[in-house]
């Protein structure tokens, strides 16, 4: 195969259209099946130990790269779809790496928009695949993460000395190592080279003017809804009147003095995310991952704009305005734990890598098939956004706060800031199902506990599965007020859609 806390029981949401989409039937026949496929994954990789194939990585690897891989996107504050797109390349370099050091894992060449070759080792056993992994990666990261803080560029330095160390101290020659690093770098640089081809470079420093409409999107977010927006990602403002906002002697923290340094407006290849812009207007001219366009996976249309309380439009932004005013604790704490905001978070991406490594820990899957799974898991997500992304500035369709002020309650807010861009369709939703369809082809309908966000102050939440986390966290944008229904059920369908396509490219089968 290629590849806390105290827990709160959750329950998933109602079961509505998109939850009969995502969530198949697995009967007990279907589950022993799946455990049988995953005893002949981890037996395929042990009998490859023994047959001249280098020596398997450790899955904890992967564990220990998507925390660096979180915190990079959290301190750097980038919005979720250019995470998204650093996080695609980054599971790509690492199970690449491992490709090339063994040929018989399945490959990624090939199977990926743009890649038709990459480099591969002639004898594998002159090869350590950890350390191949390793400098495909740290070539990669360097790449992506040329304009990032110091600090960040170091982490990445840190973890990829370590492992490096590790396979030395545990017997790799200086002869091996040198020769997987050589071949590791050429394989970075050739991933490199595919990444500078997919047209991110020309969505970049592009004016945007949102259109004019009554049904049209424009970013009416409030100043004062944000902890942070006394300064954005290309400005700052002190307000004196908010004593967060001063450093005083003996208060100062490594965190406040990143914050109070915003990063340059020249920053192209790693923004900070601006509540008070347009996001990623030009998303959908980078090039899939695994879609044949953007739009290969259609969405369905939204209701039509109407303000006539008659209507179905008007309805479900009076159902996002009635669940706000009747939250419970529980919708509310399920609002704040799927917020991911880029900037506070790793954003969705981030989180999702992060389930996907806490299940493939559970479940003690091989590393080179972990390193799959993380991999493809990423794809499906960088493809959503994609998706997600051209929906939304090909409809620009207005977001609840700024309807039902204008149309029911010109007193409303939402419990969570209104994102930068166009509401329809929830792409968080989007995300969330395309991760969630492709883990489960790996991993089956696994029960997990998610602790990703105990760093930013959130408990221990228990799911039966992935798709159960997927749907809760398409019903946290209604919770939170930032989306309508329909736009999060549609989105949840596209998701869907998108995880199947990613599945029929990385199928979930052993290694023959």
């Amino acid at each position: 195969m290629e590849s806390g806390g105290r827990s709160s029981r959750v329950t998933a949401a109602p079961t509505d259209i998109a939850f009969r989409i995502m969530h198949r039937r697995h009967t007990p026949r279907t589950a022993a099946l799946r455990a049988a496929l995953r005893v002949a994954v981890a037996l395929a990789f042990a009998l490859a130990a023994g047959c001249g194939r280098p020596a398997e990585p450790d899955a904890a690897m992967l564990t220990q790269w998507v925390r660096t891989w979180y915190g990079a996107v959290r301190v750097e504050r980038l919005s979720p779809p250019v995470a998204s797109r650093v996080l695609a390349y980054a599971t790509t370099a690492l199970y690449a790496g491992m490709v090339a050091a063994n040929p018989e894992l399945p490959p990624v060449a090939g199977k990926v928009n743009g890649l038709d070759s990459l480099p591969r080792a002639d004898r594998p056993r002159d090869h350590d695949m950890t350390i191949t992994a390793v400098e495909a990666e740290r070539v990669v990261m360097d790449s992506l993460l040329a304009g990032s803080l110091p600090t960040t560029r170091s982490s990445v330095a840190r973890l990829a000395d370590s492992l490096v160390d590790a396979r030395v101290e545990a017997g790799v020659s200086t002869r091996t190592r040198e020769r997987s690093a050589a071949l590791g770098r050429a394989v970075g640089l050739a991933i490199v080279a595919w990444s500078r081809r997919d047209g991110f470079d020309a969505t970049r420093g592009r004016p945007y003017v949102a259109p004019e409409g009554p049904a049209l999107w424009k970013n009416d977010a409030p100043a004062n809804t944000f902890a942070t927006q006394n300064m954005s990602g290309t400005s700052e403002m002190v307000a004196l009147d908010n004593p967060a906002n001063q450093l005083r002697p003996g208060a100062a923290s490594d965190r406040g003095l990143i914050l109070s340094r915003p990063k340059s407006a020249a920053t192209r290849d790693l923004p900070a995310v601006n509540m008070s812009g347009a996001a990623e207007p030009y998303w959908r001219e980078n090039r899939p991952f695994v879609l044949a366009r953007w739009d290969e996976c259609q969405a369905a249309p939204h209701p039509p704009y109407s303000t006539d309380s008659a209507s179905e439009f008007y309805a479900a932004a009076k159902r996002v305005h009635d669940v706000r005013a009747t939250l419970t604790d529980e919708q509310r704490t399920i609002a704040l734990y799927w917020a991911d905001n880029g900037g506070e978070s790793g954003t969705p991406v981030g989180h999702w890598l992060s389930i996907a490594s806490l299940i493939i820990r559970e479940q003690r899957i091989p590393g080179p098939a972990a390193a799959r799974i993380a991999m493809a898991t990423a794809l499906a997500q960088a493809d959503a956004f994609i998706a997600a992304f051209g929906y939304k500035y090909t409809i620009n369709l207005i977001r609840p706060r700024m309807y039902i002020r204008r149309v029911i309650d010109p007193k409303w807010e939402p419990l969570i800031p209104t994102p930068p861009f166009p509401e329809y369709p929830s792409a968080h939703s989007t995300q969330s199902a395309a991760a969630a369809v492709t883990l489960t082809s790996f991993v089956g309908p696994a029960a997990f506990d998610d602790s990703t966000s105990i760093s930013i102050g959130h408990t221990v939440r228990h799911f039966e599965d992935p798709r159960a986390a997927a749907n809760e966290a398409g019903i946290s944008r209604i919770y939170g007020g930032i989306h309508y229904p329909f736009g999060d059920l549609n989105g949840r369908a596209l998701g869907a859609c998108i995880g199947e396509k990613v599945i029929a490219r990385f199928p979930a089968t052993p290694i023959r």
